[in-house]
């Protein structure tokens, strides 16, 4: 925590009155911000997105991606407003870097540099960074695991229609070979995080799931799956389609988790009650604790009093989920796209994790 507590220091006694001084007094909203952006280490991330030398010159990408922080901090709802409020804030337009309206780019630069930043995945690798400097050399105690549905304007893709093939019954004749296909989770852990990720679907479709209420809800577009460890702090993200269910990403999360930060315990709730995960965690040399999911055995199995004690602690990922949602995305994401989504989201949880980080030190 050196590095971070570095970072505050010169914020707090060093850049704020600098910059209140040329801008005059910030906002809480203003402060955030900034202390966001320098977390974030902007320059070292985007050298291939800059001008390389041939054609026109292009508008600064560093400004661009101060903006899209802005987008997710100040919780604008599209790049349209976020246009106007750049042209109607000086402040906010001089803290991203333009000194005056006519050279804050058109909305057009605006979507193109959004598509370079999504394909480029510039703020996965952001997060991912930020995670490995400032929490990574330090034992983490908890990993708590969960999903959250992430709707969308945009049309679900149909599934193509399977043929079912009859199944050949009785005994197989002689010298005939039966082969059984291995489910998804019985494959996974013998697989690299990059062919997991691969063979997930990501395209947007219809999801459903029971409510806090008991109550089904559907919804159209994606699921966003967050690991988050002690303090409220999301490390690893994956996208999928909606409909996917949440035990066939634990693996590939626990996978990515596993490469930024060194965890004791995997937290779960009843949809990840599976044997190849728990045994996949145990693997990695984490203790899982998993609720128990009664349709095995149509009998609900309770946690001993110190286990159902270390379990309460999962709230951590509601309150991510929330926060998320809350303070930094709008009700729907109006990009299309997986790779639009996927940067949408994680745009906003760059601004969380850097938060929360900066939130250890208070």
């Amino acid at each position: 925590m050196h590095t971070l507590s570095t970072v505050w220091n010169s914020i707090q006694s060093w850049l704020f009155p600098v910059i209140e001084d040329e801008l005059g007094e910030l906002s809480e909203l203003d402060r955030q911000f900034v202390r966001v952006v320098e977390l974030c280490n902007l320059p070292s991330h985007l050298l291939p997105f800059n001008w390389q030398g041939s054609g026109r010159k292009r508008k600064s990408r560093l400004w661009l991606a101060k903006a899209f922080i802005a987008k997710s901090v100040y919780r604008i709802s599209d790049r349209k407003s976020l246009v106007e409020r750049l042209h109607a804030d000086p402040k906010l337009r001089r803290l991203c870097g333009w000194e005056t309206r006519g050279q804050v780019p058109s909305e057009p630069t605006f979507c193109r540099a959004f598509a370079e930043f999504a394909i480029g995945q510039l703020p996965q690798k952001i997060h991912e960074a930020m995670v490995k400097r400032h929490a990574g050399p330090k034992l983490v105690g908890h990993v708590s695991r969960d999903s959250t549905a992430v709707a969308v304007r945009e049309k679900p893709v149909s599934k193509p229609k399977v043929e079912k093939k009859p199944k050949k019954r009785g005994r197989p004749r002689k010298g005939e070979k039966r082969e059984k296909k291995l489910r998804r989770l019985q494959i996974q852990h013998q697989r690299t995080l990059a062919e997991n990720l691969a063979d997930l679907p990501t395209v947007c479709d219809v999801g459903t799931k029971k409510g806090s209420s008991g109550r089904k809800m559907s919804w159209k577009g994606y699921k966003l799956h967050i690991d988050s460890i002690d303090g409220d702090i999301p490390v690893s993200c994956i996208l999928t389609s909606a409909s996917v269910h949440d035990s066939q990403v634990a693996i590939p999360l626990a996978q990515m988790t596993s490469e930024r930060v060194t965890n004791c315990y995997d937290l779960m709730d009843s949809a990840y009650d599976a044997p190849e995960i728990a045994q996949f965690m145990r693997g990695l040399g984490h203790v899982p604790i998993i609720d128990h999911n009664p349709r095995r055995n149509g009998q609900k199995r309770a946690f001993d009093p110190a286990t159902a004690m270390r379990y309460n602690v999962r709230s951590t990922s509601e309150r991510v989920n929330s926060n998320l949602k809350d303070n930094y995305l709008t009700d729907k994401i109006r990009v299309r796209g997986t790779d639009k989504v996927m940067a949408e989201l994680m745009f906003g949880i760059v601004a969380v994790a850097a938060t929360q980080l900066y939130n250890l030190l208070l």
